[in-house]
């Protein structure tokens, strides 16, 4: 709805007005407006509809209606080729902003000092400075992510390891070549790191375009189905630095204090735990003020005692009447244990990540879910493995979509049945709705667009214009039979008549559409209503009075 909730009003209102206008306006302008001078032959008829152009249409028409069966039988076998077509159209859910940010982010192994990641951002920063001519400006944030500046940002949370930068590409013409840049540079020079490098979403973000995610109920068997995803995945040479969210291990000083030797002196693990995690983190003792500002004073040992690791053991450990060592009191030992646990929907949960080098996001995952295809089959019960991301958010949102669509197609037809009062016209009408496919799949293939949340949009909108327009001609053809013309000619007599308005109303939307092809997000929109349009006006012309034809077994006298 942040996205795509104005369309829907706005369409509404202009319809219904434009409605009010072609009814009672246009007709007052064109009574005082539009003179019309009327052609007569010889006898005094009219010859309107005679002209050359005229002339062409009507024999291509008769053509198709004399060859009714070879022609819907190429109008099936060419809708079943666009079906086909659709397959080869890329998925994507929102296309990539045109906006000049670059989001970097950098991840150090977990456990990793703030003073690590400090300095590593600032090695990072020193490289960006080198490329100032190409960089409007740049933000660094350690330890945690940028705030959401944009809606379609999704901000991390405060992490030691981890740190973002987010670079202003001068426009966004250069952002490609400055993020092959930083690329080329992570990979060389920061092998420690693991850095992602995106742009913008223009709708809801996803952290990676590949997102598969492993559910179970133990954590070390999900994290082990997890590293056999991870391995299938990075198979593929399209995919690029994938790893699962679990990272790796941290390695952690595990103190196990002798309850005995604690009680003998009065100490319990509490009290001694609270002095090592002074000494070594730290703890606020007192506060200074100074104007609006508060300053905490820290208490801890100096950085040369609780950084060096051989030291851990003797920390002092006051006991009331004295200072004893800490390996007086606990066994010191160094372990590693997961330092991040993902749980979702009540249990563990590791999402296997990645990058792709081309392509969109749907696809890659799509292509990851099929490969691991044979492990998701032979899962222990309680275990699955699941698509994330945009793929999962773009099923959802299709799913929202196509929720309303029977009741509307029940109202469509309901209206179709007052209008038309025949069950065979109205499925006449209705089945123009789907030739649409067969040009939105060629429009898609040759502009390269892909089909995501706004084509679906694009599409839904044009099966309403094509029955439109299969309505105008529809009624037409009852008009010319009311009036006592015979069958024949009455389907030729309305194609002819209706051909102008049809193409005229066609062609007004598809100009519309053109503007909008250039735009990123509405592109792929315009371009599934324009080519869907342009083929399914024609066919309307051509094949609905063939259908017509074939259903009422209308032969030339």
């Amino acid at each position: 709805a942040e996205f795509c909730s104005a369309l829907f009003p706005v369409i509404s209102m202009a319809l219904l007005i434009s409605w009010v206008v072609s009814v009672m306006v246009a007709p007052l302008y064109g009574y005082h407006l539009i003179k019309v001078e009327v052609k007569r032959n010889e006898e005094g008829d009219t010859v309107q509809y005679q002209s050359k152009f005229y002339t062409i249409f009507r024999n291509i028409l008769t053509w198709f209606l004399t060859h009714r069966k070879l022609v819907l039988v190429a109008t099936a076998g060419i809708f079943a080729l666009s079906i086909l077509g659709m397959k080869l159209v890329r998925d994507e859910f929102f296309p990539p902003s045109t906006r000049p940010e670059i989001i970097v982010s950098m991840r150090l192994n977990d456990g990793a000092s703030l003073k690590n990641t400090e300095e590593v951002s600032k090695r990072f920063a020193d490289f960006l400075n080198q490329h100032a001519d190409e960089i409007e400006n740049y933000s660094c944030y350690v330890g945690e992510g940028a705030p959401r500046f944009v809606l379609p940002f999704t901000p991390e949370p405060p992490v030691d390891n981890y740190s973002q930068f987010i670079v202003v590409s001068k426009d966004a013409e250069h952002r490609e070549e400055l993020s092959r840049k930083i690329r080329e540079e992570l990979e060389n020079e920061f092998p420690e790191v693991r850095h992602d490098i995106k742009f913008l979403q223009t709708g809801p973000p996803a952290d990676y375009p590949i997102m598969l995610k492993v559910y179970g109920t133990d954590k070390d068997k999900v994290r082990e189905i997890g590293e056999q995803v991870a391995d299938r995945v990075a198979q593929d040479e399209n995919n690029t630095e994938v790893h699962l969210n679990w990272h790796e291990k941290s390695k952690v000083i595990h103190l196990e204090y002798d309850q005995n030797k604690l009680k003998a002196m009065g100490l319990t693990a509490q009290t001694v735990s609270k002095m090592v995690y002074t000494e070594l983190t730290g703890a606020t003792a007192a506060q200074f003020y100074k104007g609006d500002r508060t300053v905490d004073i820290v208490l801890e040992m100096a950085e040369v005692d609780r950084t060096d690791l051989s030291k851990i053991k003797e920390l002092p450990i006051y006991t009331g009447r004295g200072y004893v060592p800490l390996e007086q009191l606990a066994d010191i030992s160094l372990r590693t244990e997961n330092g991040v646990i993902g749980r979702e929907r009540l249990g563990p949960c590791v999402t296997v990540q990645g990058n792709i080098l081309s392509g969109t996001a749907n696809d890659a995952t799509e292509k990851a879910l099929e490969a691991v295809k044979d492990i998701a089959d032979n899962l222990p019960a309680g275990y699955k493995i699941e698509a994330a991301g945009a793929l999962h958010d773009s099923k959802k949102a299709m799913g929202n979509i196509t929720k309303p669509v029977p009741a509307m197609i029940f109202c469509i037809i309901t209206l179709l049945m007052f209008q038309l009062k025949n069950g065979k016209l109205m499925l006449l009408t209705v089945l123009t709705a789907p030739l649409g496919l067969i040009g939105v799949a060629a429009g898609m293939l040759i502009f390269d667009q892909a089909m995501g949340f706004v084509a679906i949009l694009g599409v839904l909108a044009l099966s309403g214009m094509i029955i439109r327009n299969s309505v105008i001609l529809i009624d037409q053809i009852q008009k010319h039979l009311e009036e006592g013309e015979t069958p024949w000619d009455a389907i030729m007599d309305s194609a002819v008549m209706r051909f102008r308005p049809i193409m005229l109303t066609a062609a007004a939307a598809i100009l519309g559409m053109i503007p909008l092809m250039f735009s990123t997000f509405w592109g792929p929109m315009a371009v599934a209503i324009a080519s869907g349009l342009l083929v399914a006006t024609v066919l309307t012309l051509l094949v609905l009075p063939t259908m017509y034809a074939t259903v009422y077994k209308v032969e030339k006298e």
